[in-house]
């Protein structure tokens, strides 16, 4: 997804792209098959380390107690990089000021769009204040979305899928779940990770395993 917005800030942009961050979610999103901050962040941590040079991992958001609202989540960023870090170096000796802006699919975009799941005042203010750039996704009228989010047409920028790709984090998981390879699909230092700490397994099919295996003995 990162690779994908970068290409589209490089060939169909006037931006100039500086970073990105992953920010993983706090416990206190409560979400089914949701592993610990601690290991969600240790991955993400291995997944940047080997494959990029410009994505990082922020651990303000998963060390957070209550759920942070992804308007207060840009807030954060905001503050840190044109507040406390005064921007980025222009290269003639001064500094100036980051666009931030949020990076997600197609099917959160699609929730933006529905009445009732997010509220007038975040919407202004994460696609008003800071803008987005969004992923298409199979499955997910991109169109019958942004219909609704007119007046903030000029800061939603569409990113088109040119080879389709719909691997996702549920689907991973589910992989994993059955015991079925997840190579190519994720890095493979996340991989051992994942196996090291015996994530994302299904205990209803061990404890099936178990009650086979007594009976077979």
């Amino acid at each position: 997804m990162f690779e994908m917005a970068a290409d589209h800030v490089r060939f169909s942009s006037d931006f100039e792209l500086i970073g990105g961050y992953l920010s993983p979610v706090s416990d206190a999103y409560r979400k089914a098959g949701l592993a610990s901050a601690e290991h969600r962040v240790a991955m993400c941590q291995l997944a940047v380390d080997q494959t990029s040079d410009w994505l990082m991992v922020d651990t303000w958001e998963p060390i957070q107690k209550e759920y942070q609202p992804t308007a207060v989540v840009l807030d954060h960023f905001d503050h840190e990089i044109n507040t406390v870090r005064k921007g980025v170096d222009a290269g003639n000796g001064t500094r100036k000021p980051v666009r931030i802006a949020l990076l997600a699919g197609a099917d959160l975009i699609h929730t933006m769009s529905t009445p009732g799941v997010w509220s007038e005042k975040d919407l202004d203010h994460i696609l008003g204040k800071y803008g987005s750039f969004i992923v298409e996704r199979s499955g997910t009228d991109i169109d019958e979305a942004l219909a609704s989010l007119q007046p903030w047409k000029d800061n939603i920028h569409v990113i088109q899928q040119l080879i389709q790709n719909d691997v996702s984090s549920t689907k991973i998981r589910l992989f994993l779940r059955r015991e079925m390879s997840v190579r190519y699909l994720i890095p493979v230092p996340v991989i051992h990770y994942i196996e090291q700490h015996h994530l994302y397994e299904d205990d209803g099919m061990e404890k099936g395993k178990e009650r086979q295996e007594g009976r077979s003995g």
